[in-house]
């Protein structure tokens, strides 16, 4: 399956291609564990690489088990099947005996559920086909009285059976006495090799990717997140076991300690720490989203050097000076969007450019926009409102952690104000819930939930906004980052309102952007909410600080990535026209207090970080480590 990108970071199947620039530096392999298409930050990084003259081949996860591969920009991208037996072990399929022996086995219960419906059926319809005869009634209600509270007493038993089941796998994934045992004793025994006693899955992916990357002979290998940090680092190794030196670039997307476990299973956490661990010495650099992750990972690794930052931030958009200045329609609007930019909502055009839709998403909005050079959606004719009504949006997941109850909440507070919310799942039973608790308060008509828009058109889109929020609660993974949506909010010229997650909050304050609110706090949440609305260009003005917007874009986070490739292999960046210096570090340390908080922090437990009894606070035998700095290789 062959087919190409369009342009830009997600790149639309089928759209034409830029042709790759020649002079290759050299071949870059990019690995990533996801369908790519939902990346921005491996898109952009990938499209960027090719851009500056490096061949670049980005191998991703298929998501349907079929080999695809297509065009980015100059770079190719190729997903590959990734088979998971590993993925269930065969204690999965054990019934609990231990703690619920009269639990089925896992694949019985089904079985045996769906059986005494099918038994209860039958006998449903010999009644009737009995009661149909009217002189057989009697006779039919003696004859199979026997039968049918022998199959109500079946169905109570397999419900019984089926809930002790549930009940065992909920307290196994939670954590049995011998659950814990084992991992601690793996722990103990095996140190960082007992992920693979732990979570043998992780090494699925190394069956998928590793003959693969071989093959491609790279002279660097850019790892992106947890999971393929140890399919890059044994690829280095079978590299320099072959005489060909292979440089590895750790791109680490996530505090991993701070994770919420992507399955319910006690092993989870413990066995990807221990695989970080492993394989985090091996990297030649790192790098990383922010500079309060930057200093947690050199503390709990033993870097030698502290990762590079590279924001999450959006492209530099491609045209410049304003766009429509006339008013947006004032009654409800039933058409599909026509407007090519922003409606006047009485705030500049932005900046720049999103690079996905919300946090990843590349779909568009009623099958409108899906190529870049469609017509970018109205965000408030399709929440059906005019120009003078204050908007609230939210883009990115939908999740409880995320505070969207808080903005569904304050809408009882904010008779005024209508709320957006751009998700990739509209239909999700979550938010389900949200218009139902919106319905609750009378405010269902004021709560608009819309699916993302193409990547190249989330800051145009949500430019017609009045506010944009970010809601989370405290996570450790909230604390630490300047998350996409925070840069699209801003090049969007929003004024923020941000919860007190430590990194997002002080920089607000610092920048003058927006209003902080305690987490999950509906009232705080009105109080800032209603402060922006009632003196917006304050905060709008924050945005015309020189160089601010300028340093919150890709291209400046690419030109830090282009000196690491450069550096590891021991080339000269391109000098190019539009080239500026930048500092290393997150490229707003300056907006922070110079000393900045967060790094002031290393080694400071963030909120939500856990301790070391659940393997959240691990650190390195310092001796060991050293020795294993600067490029080592696994034993």
């Amino acid at each position: 399956m062959e087919f190409h990108s369009g342009a830009g970071t997600g790149g639309t199947p089928g759209a034409e291609q830029p042709a790759a620039p020649a002079g290759r530096r050299g071949r870059i392999v990019m690995l990533v564990c996801n369908g790519v298409e939902g990346d921005s930050r491996v898109q952009k990084t990938a499209r960027s690489a090719a851009a500056a003259g490096w061949e670049v081949v980005l191998l991703g996860r298929s998501p349907d088990g079929r080999s695809a591969s297509w065009r980015l920009g100059g770079a190719q991208v190729r997903l590959l099947p990734v088979p998971t037996p590993l993925d269930r072990p065969p204690r999965t399929a054990r019934r609990p005996l231990l703690t619920r022996p009269l639990a089925y086995r896992p694949a019985t219960a089904p079985y045996r559920a769906q059986r005494v419906k099918a038994w209860r059926d039958e006998l449903r319809t010999r009644r009737a086909a009995l009661a149909a005869d009217r002189r057989s009634v009697p006779y039919a209600a003696v004859r199979l009285a026997g039968p049918r509270a022998a199959a109500r007493l079946a169905q109570r038993w397999v419900a019984f059976r089926t809930r002790q089941l549930d009940r065992g796998t909920a307290l196994r994934g939670t954590g049995t006495p011998l659950d814990r045992a084992a991992v601690a004793g793996w722990r103990r025994v095996r140190k960082e090799r007992c992920w693979r006693r732990l979570w043998p899955g992780l090494y699925d992916f190394e069956l998928a990717y590793g003959r693969v990357v071989d093959e491609l002979r790279p002279d660097l290998i850019h790892a992106h997140d947890f999971r393929m940090l140890g399919v890059g680092a044994r690829a280095k190794v079978r590299a320099v076991a072959a005489g060909r030196p292979v440089k590895l670039v750790w791109d680490a997307h996530e505090y991993l300690p701070g994770v919420r476990p992507w399955q319910h299973d006690v092993r989870w956490l413990p066995a990807h720490l221990a695989h970080e661990r492993e394989y985090a010495p091996c990297a030649d650099a790192a790098v990383t989203v922010s500079g309060t992750l930057a200093a947690l990972l050199r503390e709990a690794h033993g870097l030698a050097d502290e990762p590079a930052v590279v924001l999450n931030a959006p492209e530099a958009h491609t045209t410049t000076g304003p766009t429509t200045t006339g008013p947006t329609t004032t009654g409800p609007t039933t058409t599909g969007p026509t407007t090519t930019g922003p409606a006047a909502t009485g705030h500049p055009a932005p900046a720049s450019t999103g690079p996905r839709a919300a946090d990843g998403g590349v779909g568009g909005i009623g099958g409108v926009g899906e190529a870049d050079g469609d017509a970018v959606p109205s965000l408030r004719a399709l929440c059906g409102i005019g120009a003078g009504t204050p908007l609230v949006v939210y883009s990115g997941a939908a999740a409880p952690q995320r505070g969207l109850g808080t903005m569904v909440e304050a809408l009882a507070d904010l008779p005024e104000v209508h709320t957006a919310l751009v998700v990739p799942r509209p239909s999700a039973p979550y938010l389900r819930e949200l218009r139902a608790r919106a319905a609750e308060l009378g405010a269902a008509e004021r709560l608009h939930i819309l699916p993302y828009v193409p990547y190249r058109q989330v800051v145009p889109f949500l430019a017609e906004a009045d506010v944009g929020a970010i809601p989370l609660h405290h996570w450790t993974n909230h604390e630490i980052a300047l998350i996409t949506k925070f840069f699209e909010y801003a090049h969007a010229r929003l004024p923020l309102v941000v919860s007190d997650v430590r990194t997002m909050a002080a920089t607000t304050r610092e920048t003058g952007q927006g209003e902080v609110f305690r987490a999950e706090d509906t009232a705080d949440y009105v109080r800032a909410v209603r402060a922006v609305l009632a003196a917006p260009e304050r905060y709008r003005a924050a945005y015309e600080r020189p160089g601010l917007l300028e340093q919150w874009t890709w291209e400046a986070q690419a030109r830090t990535l282009d000196r690491i490739y450069a550096r590891l292999l021991h080339q000269a960046a391109p000098e190019r026209p539009d080239h500026q210096e930048q500092p290393e570090g997150d490229g707003n340390a300056d907006l922070r207090g110079g000393a900045r908080e967060d790094r002031a922090a290393t080694g400071r437990p963030v909120r939500g970080q856990g301790t070391s009894g659940d393997g959240r606070g691990h650190r390195r035998a310092r001796g060991r480590e050293r020795q294993r700095r600067g490029g080592a290789v696994p034993r």
